[in-house]
Order: C-alpha cells, then structure tokens, then sequence
C-alpha cells in the first residue's frame, strides 16, 4: 500500500483506542473529581461554574452558558440556587439593561480554595508515574488535537479527506 491515506488495521485500531482512551480518562477524572466535590454539597455543573466564574468575572449568563456547553434556561436554575447560597451575584450589565453580568461573591472563596486544593489532588493522581517532559508531550498533543477540531467549520461535516482517512 503505497498510498500515503492507506491505513493498515493496527492504525485504524491505535487511533480508535487512542480516542476511547482519551474519553475514558477524562470521564474518570471528573468522577473523582465529582465524588469529592459532592462530599461538599456541590454538583458538576455548580463547580464547573463556580470554576469558570472565577477566572471570568462578569460574564453574562449566556456567555457561561455557552462555556459549560447549556441551554441559558437551564443554567439560570443552578445560579438561582447559587445566589440563594449567596455564591454569586446577578449585577446589571451597564451596556444592556435586559441583561445581568455574573460575579462570585467573597462567600465563595472558601469553596473554590477547597475546590483548587481538589483539583491539586486530581491533577497529583492523575500524573503520577508520569515524567514532567511525559507530563508536557501529553499536554502539547492535546493541545494539537483539540485546535485540529477548531480549525473545522461545525456547520460543515468533515469528509473523509479532510479526515485523512
């Protein structure tokens, strides 16, 4: 097979495993991230919030929204139950009187502390017997194959020679 898009079965299964495992390692991070996170009284979509709160303050609902991949009617029923927990805080956007900016509130703090510390753990269990230099291979493929899907029109379905397949 001398074409270059040929493929033998021991490709086709490397790259179907490599996706699998891919999922399947993210799918148990989250579980024990989840697990720890419900020991405290937080959901996934409420830590993954509270996360995304933190490091963009002011961001409309829609736009976390769109970061935790929900509908805005869905997430404005987890944020209800936020601001009652005095969490965060709907302020009015100064530009749009329709709509509201988010914030975390200083009752926040102590929760996304406990949360960092979680997610220092995670990242000490998911690394371990993992070199540095693995640690940073790994990370740059990732990396590679996440903007491989950024560069697809997602109206458009990618063809099989898109797909060098």
């Amino acid at each position: 097979m001398s074409d270059k898009h040929s493929h033998t079965d021991a490709d086709t299964n490397s790259r179907f495993v490599l996706g699998v495992e891919i999922y399947e390692t993210s799918r148990t991070m989250r579980r024990y991230f989840d697990r720890r996170a419900r020991a405290m009284g937080f959901t996934q979509v409420q830590w993954r919030a509270l996360r995304r709160l933190d490091s963009n303050p002011g961001i409309s609902q829609a736009g976390l929204a769109d970061m935790l991949d929900m509908q805005p009617i869905s997430l404005a029923r987890i944020l209800d139950r936020m601001v009652l927990a005095q969490l965060v805080e709907r302020r009015p956007d100064p530009n749009d009187r329709r709509a509201v900016k988010l914030y975390l509130t200083p009752e926040a703090a102590p929760i996304l502390k406990i949360l960092h510390d979680i997610s220092e753990e995670l990242r000490a269990v998911a690394s371990r017997g993992i070199s540095p230099e693995e640690q940073a291979k790994i990370i740059a493929s990732l990396r590679q194959m996440r903007a491989n899907f950024e560069d697809i029109d997602d109206d458009v379905a990618p063809t099989k020679q898109a797909l060098h397949v």
